[in-house]
């Protein structure tokens, strides 16, 4: 087996991590702003350079990483014909629950879910697509962020809507996030020394979800049918009274597209902070006594701790509770808010050993706690190479 490349397409940008064959990182970076003044930036054993590319399209940043990853000094191979998996972040798989080769046919599938998930999937897809022609001996495989919420059961998946929409029309709920929830929750099951935990896992960043996982799978998580659902996020506003967006376009002459965008853009921590999608200013604000940035940081908090304590009932009881993603692994005044709810579950946590574990691993509750609190940071390029790997040799 050779090189493992994973890549990871967004609409402006193609984040990268190459790996050897016993999957340890050999150099990472960004291809940013593509369509505009596009800008590589490589990473190497700690080392790091920045430049400016030319990049119109996907195909021209997968061309650019390419020859950073053949360049003497900073790459670490002398062909791209040393790659030999590919493993590409998709967002959202539909019917597709498991990792798979994208052939064709299966690219075909995912692209009919493209209305699931129209920021996504289309710029996953044109990442596949121009990757498989620049690399086209490699197995390149799609990694699905919904495939670790394919355990879920139906009395989870299932909206309380007519029963035949489930299968003429796909709504039910998916899950995101499953490469983040899937990698921490392994990670814990380790520090647990128990090969299958329940657990609940909050992967809180921009995007935001927290999973239900029983006996080490995934039984539950907030995030539905698109990644709008469930809890409050950077700019999503999730959990809502549908019946909020007749109202603005029946009573308020909104159009449809401009509540999907003050929905999925304008709202969460930046509709009501109307700060920032990031929660350092608006903690900042909140320290200079800013009443709506306070609310903001509250209501993320409650939302949070409201669904880790609906998921311990959901799994009868948690051996982990464990953070991750941007907020997760940084944010020491959000995880006390947080689990400042959650002394009923018998949490409760050091203020020392929270404050200390900042983007690196670490065990916060305190010596009076009856269930584990950990910070894991994710390793999202990590489980889908793999995950690639087990597909391309048939597992």
């Amino acid at each position: 087996m050779g090189k493992i490349l994973v890549l990871n397409c967004g609409s402006s940008s193609i984040k990268y991590k190459l790996f050897d064959e016993l999957l340890k990182p050999l150099v990472s970076g960004l291809v940013e702003r593509i369509g505009e003044d596009a800008n590589l930036v490589h990473k190497k054993q700690g080392k790091k350079l920045e430049k400016k590319i030319k990049s119109k399209n996907h195909g021209e940043g997968i061309c650019a990483l390419l020859e950073m990853l053949e360049d003497p000094q900073w790459g670490a191979i002398d062909s791209p014909d040393e790659i030999t998996i590919v493993g590409h972040r998709v967002v959202h798989g539909g019917d597709l629950k498991n990792p798979v080769l994208a052939t064709e046919e299966n690219v075909a599938k995912v692209e009919e879910f493209v209305p699931l998930a129209p920021l996504h999937n289309p710029n996953n897809l044109a990442g596949i697509r121009e990757a498989k022609k620049c690399m086209p001996n490699a197995k390149h495989v799609m990694v699905f962020d919904t495939a670790f919420h394919s355990t879920m059961p139906e009395k989870a998946f299932t909206y309380a809507v007519p029963f035949e929409y489930r299968e003429k029309y796909s709504i039910r709920r998916y899950g995101f996030h499953g490469t983040s929830h899937k990698f921490v929750s392994e990670e814990a099951a380790k520090l647990l020394g128990k090969e299958a935990p329940n657990l609940v896992t909050c992967h809180l960043g921009a995007g935001a979800s927290v999973c239900a996982v029983k006996a080490g799978k995934s039984v539950d998580t907030s995030m539905g049918m698109t990644p709008l659902e469930g809890l409050m996020m950077g700019s999503r506003c999730g959990d809502l009274d549908a019946e909020i967006i007749h109202y603005l376009v029946d009573a308020h002459g909104f159009k449809l597209d401009e509540v999907y965008d003050e929905l999925n853009k304008k709202s969460g921590l930046l509709g009501v902070s109307g700060v920032s999608v990031d929660v350092r200013p608006i903690e900042a604000k909140a320290n200079e006594g800013n009443e709506q940035c306070k609310l903001a940081l509250d209501l993320f908090a409650y939302r949070v701790a409201k669904y880790v304590g609906a998921y311990a009932v959901a799994i009868g009881g948690l051996d982990a509770l464990v953070f991750t993603a941007g907020i997760g692994e940084s944010d020491d005044l959000l995880r006390k808010k947080i689990c400042d709810y959650l002394g009923i579950l018998g949490i409760e946590l050091d203020d020392a050993k929270n404050k200390a574990a900042f983007k690196k691993l670490g065990e916060i509750q305190s010596s009076a706690s009856s269930v584990k609190v950990f910070v894991i940071p994710t390793n999202e390029e990590l489980e889908i190479a793999r995950e690639a790997v087990k597909v391309a040799n048939g597992g």
